[in-house]
């Protein structure tokens, strides 16, 4: 069991039920060290005096806080800890807010909040409940590592969960930020419903087991094969091109049908699938030399089962999570981002015999 980050009070009205907050993601990024090219040596910061050069204590660092150009106020760290907003010891829920009322772009980080103890299950379950059936989410200030926090509390799947935010002043204006937002567009109905139709027709169930972080997958692929003395070259992929605003609605009405059959809308092999494939296996890392040894009897064996498991077996029965794992089992590329005709395509292409150099 994890131990929890943070212990005290959830409150609403007169009622009081004692939780623990504990982290609801995680990382699993490659962690690397920074070395000096050439050796195994470590390389690390140090804080040095940008004039001097020297390296100045941690003990001798104050904050500065720049009114103009080389002029500073100074702040010690006593006098910020004396207006830091401490540790809550509660999460004081002042209102409650419809959810679908909240722009997701408020929503920062997520962590679970359990009972601190079986006696307390009761009440909050009846939280837990009543917040489910409302479809409301509970607004408290929190202070937690010195910092104050906007949070919103709500019922998932069972429990609650805490939802760091932002401030209304920390989300930026996309008008301010982005040039080339449209105004007012032209767009016929036809236009439209075509449009809709194509998003209905490619919409999906939301399964979140079925991505996964290919870039972490390749790096830690490139760490192995550089471990066992594998070169490896990589390519970079085509780039995508926007579609033509004349020919618009032309691109709408063929990827409708190429959705309808289920095939690419261009040559075999060659359409939206095709072409997404073909870059994804373009991105990937390639060996390009290794050690001898048994290494044609391994390519040898690979081929021989890429070609049994989807030779002579009819793919396009198989969900897409089964399309998935036997993509999974044959170390394909990019498998977590390809649509179900993008996987099939691609244990199609593994399957099939390569043709040998003359």
């Amino acid at each position: 069991m994890a131990r929890p980050m943070w212990t005290g009070v959830l409150t609403f009205g007169l009622v009081t039920v004692p939780v623990a907050l504990y982290t609801a993601t995680q990382s699993h990024d490659v962690r690397f060290h920074q070395l000096q090219r050439g050796t195994s040596d470590r390389v690390r910061n140090k804080r040095v005096n940008e004039r001097t050069g020297k390296e100045v204590e941690y003990a001798d660092i104050v904050k500065g806080y720049e009114v103009t150009e080389g002029e500073y106020v100074i702040v010690e760290p006593d006098e910020l800890e004396r207006i830091s907003p401490g540790r809550s010891r509660t999460i004081d829920i002042t209102g409650f807010v419809d959810l679908a009322d909240v722009d997701p772009i408020f929503f920062d980080r997520t962590y679970y909040l359990g009972p601190r103890g079986k006696e307390y299950q009761k009440v909050y379950a009846l939280l837990v409940e009543a917040l489910e059936h409302s479809g409301k989410a509970g607004l408290a200030m929190f202070a937690m590592r010195g910092k104050e926090y906007l949070t919103a509390v709500r019922s998932e799947n069972g429990l609650l969960e805490l939802h760091t935010m932002h401030f209304a002043d920390e989300v930026r204006d996309p008008r301010g930020e982005i040039g080339d937002l449209p105004e007012k567009v032209g767009l016929t109905p036809q236009e439209v419903r075509t449009a809709e139709q194509l998003i209905g027709m490619l919409a999906i169930e939301w399964k979140p087991d079925e991505w996964h972080d290919t870039y972490e997958e390749q790096v830690r692929r490139l760490v192995e094969d550089k471990l066992a003395g594998r070169e490896i070259a990589v390519s970079a992929g085509p780039a995508p091109e926007a579609t033509n605003v004349i020919d618009l609605m032309d691109a709408l009405r063929r990827s409708l049908e190429t959705a309808r059959r289920g095939e690419p809308a261009d040559e075999p092999g060659k359409g939206r699938a095709g072409r997404a494939a073909a870059a994804r296996a373009d991105r990937s890392p390639k060996p390009t030399g290794g050690k001898k040894s048994t290494a044609g009897k391994a390519g040898a064996a690979r081929t021989t089962k890429r070609a049994g498991a989807t030779g002579g077996q009819q793919l396009s029965g198989l969900t897409k999570a089964e399309l998935y794992r036997r993509a999974t089992d044959l170390d394909i590329p990019h498998r977590s981002t390809m649509t179900r005709d993008e996987l099939q395509e691609a244990l199609e292409h593994a399957g099939r015999p390569r043709r040998k150099a003359s």
